[in-house]
């Protein structure tokens, strides 16, 4: 009788959520908890049923509008019309690469009460548009109009699956599909690739893969690269031996295809970057979910050889969570803490350093990082793009405002961040999955 009236509660909630009109939202203030090198972090809420759910409806971009940029800043539509754009590749020549991909079809396959768990926030992502089809190409974009547009958009590779992180290193261009690491020849200038790809190495994937997306980076000398794998649940729920390579950032050696782990405990890097000033990897990581409105914050950190973030056994360094059983003091004793919070929930999932001469002083060498937004926060958080500065390749102050404007008054999403990248021009472009646009920031 206990199940029946959990699975009825759970149908109700499902039948709530999708005719639910969502909260007012409003915007987390830059020295709010949860941000900067010494976050504030509150103590656990007690574990709830259902996680809380604040879906922003994804309306898009009504014509003519475009996000609010800082002072000192101007925003246009370099592309718009894509497919759920997520990621983007700036390569030598100045053509930029867009994967449009969303979760593949078999995704998330678990039974039980957790299935009914997942149904509903496949419920309610669907009204963030997170639940479209995936496209699986990558477009490229070339050149610019009078309008500041791009002149010339070919599909460049199709027939992928999820593809989400890429890396060009000399004449052969990398993709990370979700379940593998694809090698295709590429000569400057073309503008499609129509060559069969070649497997470098299997990834993670299977058919719960919860954390879909794998994002890549080229080591500087090109010797090497660095995938981002996430977790395959939220907390360990779906059995630690689920886990088995995962919530990492592995090492792959470009001639041999020799895979291994090299650091751990991450539960879901993306926008893995190397910070201009110190030559070190950096990584935006996802954190946990259901332990309260502030917590855990989402964070991005350096990332060094043979390091412990926590994941699933304690957060921001040693804060234990109790919900993984048995407990492992061993790793909590091992885990680093990271360099800085990025706010609770915040879905910070785009990181780029900024090197180019195009924009104010202010940006020499800090980072842009794309928020793509809370769904489970109230009120909403991220849903923007941020900048922090660095000195001596070290994140000092709080977040400045980019690009706002991306939530209405109440609380529905014109667009949502994703990728960050800076183009040859030294301009910072924005990939936009919710308003299916590639969004150029430059000095006004």
């Amino acid at each position: 009788m206990k199940h029946h009236r959990q699975h009825s509660y759970l149908i109700r909630t499902c039948v709530f959520l999708s005719m639910q009109t969502c909260a007012l939202a409003t915007v987390v203030a830059a020295d709010a908890p949860g941000f900067g090198s010494q976050p504030t972090l509150p103590d656990p809420e007690k574990k709830k049923l259902l996680p809380t759910v604040n879906i922003a409806k994804a309306i898009g971009w009504a014509e003519g509008e475009k996000p609010v940029a800082a002072d000192g800043l101007a925003v246009s539509a370099y592309a718009d019309g894509l497919d759920h754009p997520r990621m983007l590749h700036v390569l030598p020549n100045g053509d930029v690469l867009v994967a449009e991909s969303n979760a593949p079809a078999v995704h998330d396959a678990v039974g039980g009460i957790k299935r009914i768990k997942n149904w509903v926030e496949s419920l309610v992502k669907g009204s963030a548009g997170a639940n479209v089809k995936s496209a699986d190409r990558i477009t490229l974009l070339r050149g610019f109009d009078s309008q500041g547009k791009a002149t010339t958009r070919t599909v460049f590779l199709e027939g992928l699956h999820s593809p989400f992180g890429m890396a060009l290193v000399g004449e052969y261009l990398y993709v990370a599909n979700t379940d593998a690491i694809m090698r295709y020849p590429y000569q400057r200038d073309q503008t499609q690739i129509t060559a069969p790809g070649v497997k470098l190495v299997d990834l993670p994937a299977g058919k719960i893969n919860h954390h879909w997306t794998k994002d890549l980076v080229a080591s500087p000398d090109g010797l090497r690269l660095y995938v981002s794998v996430g977790s395959n649940s939220n907390v360990g729920e779906n059995g630690i031996d689920k886990e088995k390579d995962r919530a990492a950032i592995h090492e792959i050696d470009i001639a041999t295809g020799r895979m291994r782990v090299f650091a751990s405990g991450l539960r879901n890097a993306n926008g893995l970057a190397w910070q201009p000033q110190s030559g070190a990897l950096w990584a935006a990581v996802n954190e946990r979910d259901e332990l309260g409105n502030d917590l855990v914050p989402d964070y991005m950190t350096s990332v060094t050889d043979g390091a412990f973030y926590g994941w699933p056994y304690s957060y921001f360094g040693q804060h234990v969570d109790v919900r993984m059983k048995p407990p492992r003091p061993d790793l909590v004793a091992k885990a680093i803490a990271p360099d800085y919070a990025l706010g609770a929930h915040t879905a910070s999932l785009g990181l780029t350093f900024y090197s180019a001469k195009m924009l104010p002083e202010r940006y020499a060498g800090g980072a842009f990082i794309g928020q793509h937004g809370s769904w489970n926060r109230q009120p909403h958080s991220g849903y923007k793009v941020i900048f922090v500065p660095f000195a001596n390749g070290k994140p000092t102050g709080m977040p400045q405002d980019v690009l706002t404007g991306f939530l209405t008054a109440d609380g529905k999403a014109k667009g949502r961040p994703v990728g960050v990248a800076v183009d040859t021009a030294g301009a910072v472009l924005v990939a936009d999955d919710v308003g299916n646009i590639i969004w150029r920031v430059t000095a006004r």
